[in-house]
């Protein structure tokens, strides 16, 4: 086997690696830099520069500078689209299998069975592609790779353009308004002679309305698409790859096949890739293309003979959770497994989202509806009309009276009220820093319930420092330690804990910071690692220590282990033989996970190792418990001396450590580290407990600990101890048939407990107020997420961690802080850009969509729909000229409605949102009986009285007609009807009709300033002082009157439309009529207020 090709067995990565790299805070404005250095320049380099920097462990305490630090993602954009929607469907691959067609099925299985990447040795493969483990590929070929397979992306999701432009013009209100365009142009001709340029004008008026609406539809999709698009782009999308002997970051969609790449815990893996190099203790997660949630450990030889089985084969999209690799490419784009399933997956139907839902359910109402009243008319024009006033209503005029009837009970105007309001709240939610990754996220924000939030990096500043620390039976401040080291007469279990805290650590110093004060040097690594990094350092440097005791060999700290593991060779000066073969590892991790593995100390007051027996046992614990009351996070050091049989890198290594060389350890030192709380967490949960949400930390620190923090940050309200799972006891059940609980409110279930809670035990656990969970794994936060939802609540997850990314994609709402990794960003519906407590304002603003799109539907339908369909019944029923004619129904709608509608969208709310519970998503329907009765049996009925009683009035003064002869007139409205001839009676019509229409205008301007608030007196909330201040809402009268004013006054469309001027004292009764609207209903809200318990107030919306 060439050498350039072979694979290193000799540790993590160490041959390849002779650079280090730099990087600088990107805050600072600083590009990140990759270097090469000699390997003698820095005192503190050897391992700890060459492979040290490259396996940052990623747990749940993860940090760093910002987004800036993390370790590069490598996963292009397109592929993080397609990964979330894959996460969506992959509950269903049954449906998704029987949509494929067969001979698809059999192309990708021969495609898959007939690649061999896996089964080449590392020479044959380097052959193959003509490249170079050592050095990578060179830059010209890699740009004719490019260039002959193009950009490493998978095909987004084909989008199937025909049938989004179908449901934009043909779904909703638009398929009962197409009927109406087919009607009128067959009303314009062959049914009239000669032919009726009205019906025609009609039709065209009605296809502006469809296309207004498909118009619309389709903004608000684009909009959505950019508001994720947004996100992505925030993302990383680089990864580190070899070439020309240098290690740099390139662009993940510029990957190549035969590219080499370095991945480390945290990375996405960019490309199909198969590995070449390994750390022995690398593992995948591969749950994103499998739907299982079991880590894959990554091999050097193949473990199977199928590429999709076998585990020397890093996939496209697989998240590293654990170690750290070098892989070649193999596969990239479309031609990867991810880029396969992607072909697969482009036709699952996406679910719908609750407002989707909730406007279907609204169209289906109206449609149905509609229907049965278009055929009563069509029935009765039938069976009686026809019949008994032939003259009154030809074919002609009845189809326009079933159109009239169609076009009055549709609010054409909600459609684009509703998209307008979700794109506003969008925006706002945009300026407050909080990215939704769709318009659904904001409504869902509204029903949450339970909010479940990680502490490290959410809660906390995820700036750790070491506050106590100490041996079992003495305990020491850092001051204390300091003195010892600055007196040079240090004892040797001091100086052990120095040695485990300085070797057993994968942070670092940013060779630029060195000069400053320990306190503000750049430290690369997780935050455990750097707080115990400094306090190492502020007793004394390091210098050569790290190359003196060479690392062979690590395990990263990791959320399920919980424990962090180092490997040394132990030089000859310190005891170690000429061969080198004494090893001393050093274990750095959770007490609750070592402590059992221990069994022996270091003693503090006696210098010695001693036995670990009962006594220590005893002690430890005692100092723990000390510590985590005062919550700081506990760490336990240990060592031990070890000579490994297996070879080092191989993958039986991994299992003899675990076995092994984690057993007989030696406890060396213990830390108490402390994670300040962010300065607005206490806030922010008093916020949410007062929006009626239960705010709940799910975390990974030992219980205690948690619980200080709990009481500190004001998730525990009580200072007396919390329940306990022994506590819970669900054989105790109520007269109601609800399980009993403790008086208490609090609650710590620690992780180990999980798994032995029963269904009933979980009943109990859901019904306490405060509740901290400890010491649990990321497939426990995922259990607590499922049994939550699965008694009907609505759970909110944040994070910030590779080990929150489960429980984030299965809540109802997953939030992700900016400052996160990418996998939890990728993973959540949200994302905080700024601080923790705008998820506050998050809430907030989804309670206010829904509150708005309650008033805009409740203003539009008054007007747009129950006074419309009247004047169509009284001319059908009762023989009326038909008081408002099909043109001035969709004026309404369309123009004058939905431009006051639209200042319904610039409306504050009315009261504190945040004091309400949070609405039931069940029961608390967006458009429920209560906005029914007040849109049409309330303020309907009185607008359709009002605008009738303005028709007959002008009908009897301007005319003599009165109201008795106009009711039953049917065919006798005709020349020579009280003395007029048929024209004149045809302009008394039309003169009528626009007054009708002006007034129903005029009247919705009294409905706007009353809907506007559901509780508050118009004295209370007027729109002009600055509390509710609402400039838009006189705008938008103003251009409701001008449009009223041109549709009635303009003379083209008087002769097109049949409209007429409205004499000018029609122009103002209405005003009274409009403030006789507004106090109707002030006095229906001084009910609500004054008899909270009436029946008034019991059926207020």
């Amino acid at each position: 086997m060439p050498e350039s090709c072979r694979p290193s067995m000799e540790g993590p990565l160490e041959q390849d690696y002779g650079e280090a790299i730099e990087k600088q805070d990107s805050r600072l404005g600083g590009p990140l830099r990759i270097t090469f250095e000699p390997a003698d320049n820095d005192p503190r380099t050897s391992y700890r520069r060459n492979a040290s920097r490259r396996s940052r462990s990623r747990s749940v305490d993860t940090t760093g500078s910002g987004r800036s630090n993390a370790q590069p993602s490598g996963v292009p954009i397109e592929f993080r689209t397609l990964s979330i929607q894959i996460s969506e469907s992959q509950n269903t691959p049954g449906e998704v299998l029987k949509g494929r067609r067969k001979e698809e099925a059999i192309s990708n299985k021969d495609y898959f069975e007939s690649l061999d990447f896996h089964l080449l040795r590392p020479s044959l493969l380097c052959q193959q592609f003509n490249a170079d483990v050592n050095t990578g590929l060179s830059l010209s070929a890699a740009e004719r790779r490019l260039q002959r397979d193009g950009k490493n992306v998978i095909s987004r999701r084909r989008e199937n353009y025909f049938k989004k432009l179908f449901f934009y013009v043909f779904g909703g209100f638009c398929s009962v308004l197409w009927v109406g365009v087919i009607i009128f142009f067959l009303c314009w001709k062959p049914l009239s002679n000669p032919p009726s340029t009205t019906n025609m004008a009609l039709a065209i008026l009605v296809l502006i309305v469809i296309l207004l609406q498909a118009a619309f539809a389709a903004f608000q999709d684009w909009s959505t698409k950019r508001v994720m698009n947004s996100i992505l782009d925030l993302l990383p999308s680089e990864a580190i790859c070899l070439r020309e002997g240098a290690l740099v970051k390139v662009p993940s969609t510029d990957l190549v096949a035969g590219d080499i790449v370095h991945l480390s815990i945290g990375n996405k893996v960019p490309a199909d890739m198969r590995i070449l190099q390994s750390s022995g203790d690398v593992r995948f997660d591969r749950s994103i293309l499998t739907g299982e949630s079991d880590e894959i450990e990554g091999a050097i030889d193949h473990t199977e003979e199928n590429f999709l089985e076998t585990r020397n084969v890093a996939l496209m999209g697989t998240s590293v959770t654990n170690g750290n690799a070098v892989g070649m490419v193999v596969l990239t784009g479309s031609r990867s497994v991810m880029g396969r399933i992607a072909s697969i997956t482009a036709n699952v139907q996406e679910k719908p989202t609750l407002i989707q839902m909730e406007i279907s359910r609204f169209v289906r109402i109206i449609i149905c509806l509609t229907t049965v009243l278009a055929a009563i008319i069509l029935f009765t024009w039938v069976g009686w009309i026809r019949v008994k006033h032939f003259s009154f209503m030809n074919v002609v005029a009845m189809l326009n009276v079933v159109m009239s009837c169609v076009v009055a009970f549709i609010p054409e105007g909600m459609p684009v009220g509703v998209a307008l309001t979700l794109m506003r709240i969008a925006q706002q939610m945009k300026a407050s820093r909080i990215l939704p990754k769709g318009l659904a996220t904001v409504e869902t924000l509204g029903c949450v319930n339970v909010l479940c939030s990680d502490k490290t990096g959410t809660l906390t500043q995820n700036k750790m420092s070491v506050k106590s620390v100490g041996l079992i039976d003495k305990e020491y401040s850092v001051e204390e330690l300091t003195a010892i080291y600055e007196k040079d007469l240090v004892p040797r279990s001091v100086d052990a804990l120095y040695c485990g805290s300085t070797l057993c650590n994968d942070a670092f110093f940013d060779p630029a910071s060195l000069t400053l004060p320990i306190p503000e040097r750049e430290v690369h690594g997780n935050a455990t690692d750097a707080a115990v990094l400094r306090f190492a350092e502020s007793l004394k440097p390091a210098n050569n220590l790290a190359i003196q005791f060479e690392r062979v060999y690590q395990v990263p700290f990791n959320s399920k282990n919980k424990w962090m593991l180092t490997l040394h060779r132990v030089p000859p000066a310190q005891g170690g033989s000429e061969a080198a073969t004494e090893y001393i590892a050093y274990v750095k991790g959770a007490p609750d996970v070592l402590l059992p593995k221990c069994t022996a100390y270091w003693s503090g007051d006696r210098d010695v190792v001693k036995p670990l027996d009962s006594t220590a046992k005893r002690q430890f614990s005692a100092f723990q418990e000390k510590l985590s009351k005062r919550a700081e996070r506990v760490i336990v050091l240990c060592q031990r001396s070890y000579s490994p049989r297996a070879t080092l890198g191989s993958n039986n290594f991994k299992d003899e450590i675990e076995n092994e060389c984690i057993q007989d350890l030696t406890i060396i030192g213990i830390y108490g580290i402390i994670d300040p709380p962010r300065p607005e967490t206490a806030q922010t949960v008093a916020s949410c407990r007062r929006a009626g949400m239960r705010f709940f930390m799910v975390t990974g620190d030992f219980g205690l600990t948690a619980a200080a923090i709990a009481r500190d940050i004001g998730i525990f309200t009580d200072n007396a101890e919390p329940d306990s799972v022994g506590d819970l006891n669900p054989s105790d059940i109520d007269e109601k048939g609800m399980l009993y609980v403790q008086s208490r409110k609090s609650l710590l279930v620690e992780g180990s407990q999980i798994s032995s809670l029963s269904p009933n035990d979980w009943d109990a656990v859901c019904q306490y107020e405060e509740i901290v969970f400890a010491r649990t794994t990321p497939e426990q936060k995922l259990r607590i997420v499922n049994e939550f939802r699965e008694r009907d609540n609505v759970v909110a997850v944040t994070g910030d961690g590779v080990n929150d990314a489960p429980a984030l994609r299965k809540a109802d709402v997953g939030v992700a802080v900016a400052s996160g990794s990418d996998v939890a960003i990728e993973a959540a519906d949200l994302v905080l850009m700024d601080k923790f407590d705008s998820i506050v304002e998050a809430i907030r603003l989804g309670r206010l969509v829904f509150q708005n799109l309650q008033k805009v539907i409740a203003y539009l339908l008054p007007a747009g729909s129950w006074s419309e369909i009247w004047p169509v019944l009284m001319n059908v029923f009762f023989g009326v000229p038909l008081p408002l004619s099909a043109f001035l129904m969709i004026t309404i709608c369309i123009f004058t409605d939905l431009f006051l509608s639209l200042s319904l969208i610039m409306e504050k709310e009315e009261f504190d949102l945040l004091s309400l519970p949070p609405r039931n998503h069940k029961k608390d329907h967006l458009i429920n009986l209560k906005i029914y009765a007040q849109s049409y049996l309330f303020i309907g009925s009185l607008e359709t009285v009002c605008a009738h009683s303005m028709f007959f009035f002008y009908m009897y003064k301007t005319s003599g007609i009165p109201f008795h002869a106009l009711v039953f007139a049917f065919e006798k409205y005709t020349d020579g009807f009280y003395g007029y001839s048929q024209d004149q009676l045809t302009h008394f019509n039309a003169v009528g009709q626009c007054v009708y229409f002006v007034t129903l205008v005029i009247l919705q301007w009294g409905n706007i300033l009353s809907v506007r608030n559901k509780r508050m007196s118009i004295l209370q909330a007027d729109p002009i002082r600055k509390e509710r201040r609402n400039p838009w809402l006189f705008l938008a009268m103003l251009v409701s009157l001008l449009i009223a004013i041109f549709v009635t006054e303009a003379p083209f469309i008087n002769t097109l439309f049949g409209t007429a001027p409205v004499p000018l004292e029609f122009w103002f009764i209405p005003l009274a009529l409009a403030l006789g609207i507004l106090i109707g209903d002030e006095i229906r809200k001084l009910v609500v207020r004054s008899f909270p318990k009436s029946f008034v107030a019991k059926i207020a919306w």
